[in-house]
C-alpha cells in the first residue's frame, strides 16, 4: 500500500485527493500539509501538519496541487537538505528560479512533472506534434478555456501544447509565442504560435489546438468535465514514481506513450 502526502490539500483537486484515495485498492491517504482551516474528514491516523519537513517523513510519495511557492519550499526541502522522497507536481505557473528548483531536485529524486494529470491531454500532446510537423504550412492557434478563479493565464496546460508544436517544428516556443492581439498588429507571421486565454463561470477546462490553411482546417479539442480527471491522474503516476531512479519524468512517461 502506498503511502501518499498531499500538499495543496486545501485546493479544489486537493480535496478530491482525499475523496478519490479514500477508494483506491493500492494506495492510501497519509498526510496532509494545510495553511489554512481543512473543512474535509479524513481517515484515521492521517497526519495534518504544516511543517513540510513533517510531510516529508510521514508519506512514499508527495502529490503536489498547491502554488508556486509551495512548490518552492517543497523543491528547497530535497535540494537544500537531502530529503529524499518522490514527488508528482501539477502546480503551474513556476518561475524561472522554481523551474531551476524543478530540475535541480529531479538530479536527486524522482520528480514527474506535469501541467495537466489527464491521461487525455497526455495523448493530446503527442498528437499536437504530429500535426503540427506533418502539417508544417499550417497556422497554430490555441485557445483555451478555464473558470473565473483562475489566476495563471495562459494555463500550464496551453503552454505545454504549445511547446509540443514549437518543438516539432524546431522552434523556440519564446520567440514566436503571441497571447494577445489588439489593434493594427498587422498579418500573422508564418512561424507565429498563438495561446489566446478564456476567463468565465465553472468552466473545469477546455483546450483547442488549431491548425488552419487555405481551403483546410484541423482542431484537436480536449474537454475536462470534472475535476476528478486531475486528481485520479495524479494518483496514478504517484504510484508508478515510487521506487523510480532520480530523474525528471513526464506523464507521457508513466503511460509509456
Amino acid at each position: 500500500m502506498v503511502k501518499i502526502g498531499i500538499l495543496g490539500s486545501t485546493g479544489r483537486v486537493g480535496s478530491l485527493l482525499i475523496d478519490d484515495l479514500q477508494n483506491d485498492k493500492d494506495a492510501k491517504l497519509s498526510v496532509v500539509h494545510v495553511t489554512r482551516k481543512l473543512l474535509k474528514t479524513l481517515p484515521q491516523e492521517t497526519v495534518v501538519t504544516n511543517d513540510i519537513k513533517v510531510l516529508f517523513d510521514s508519506c512514499d510519495v508527495i502529490i503536489d496541487f498547491s502554488k508556486p511557492s509551495a512548490t518552492e519550499a517543497l523543491l528547497t526541502e530535497v535540494v537544500e537538505n537531502g530529503v529524499k522522497k518522490p514527488l508528482v507536481i501539477a502546480t503551474t505557473g513556476l518561475n524561472k528560479h522554481q523551474q531551476n528548483l524543478l530540475v535541480e531536485a529531479s538530479k536527486l529524486v524522482p520528480i514527474l512533472y506535469a501541467t495537466n494529470m489527464s491521461l487525455g491531454v497526455a495523448v493530446l500532446n503527442k498528437l499536437v506534434a504530429l500535426a503540427s510537423k506533418t502539417l508544417r504550412d499550417f497556422d497554430i492557434e490555441i485557445v483555451e478555456q478555464h473558470h473565473k478563479h483562475k489566476i495563471d493565464a495562459p494555463s500550464g496546460t496551453a503552454l505545454t501544447l504549445a511547446e509540443h508544436a514549437a518543438n516539432a517544428r524546431d522552434l523556440n516556443l519564446d520567440d514566436v509565442r503571441v497571447s494577445g492581439r489588439d489593434g493594427n498588429v498587422g498579418p500573422r507571421t508564418k512561424d507565429e504560435i498563438a495561446v489566446m486565454a478564456l476567463r468565465g463561470g465553472d468552466i473545469v477546462g477546455r483546450h483547442t489546438v488549431g491548425l488552419y490553411n487555405d481551403g483546410e482546417f484541423l482542431e484537436l479539442n480536449h474537454t475536462a468535465t470534472a475535476r476528478n480527471t486531475f486528481s485520479r491522474g495524479a494518483i496514478k503516476v504517484a504510484k508508478w514514481i515510487v521506487g523510480k531512479d532520480a530523474k525528471l519524468y513526464s506523464i507521457n512517461d508513466a503511460l509509456g506513450l
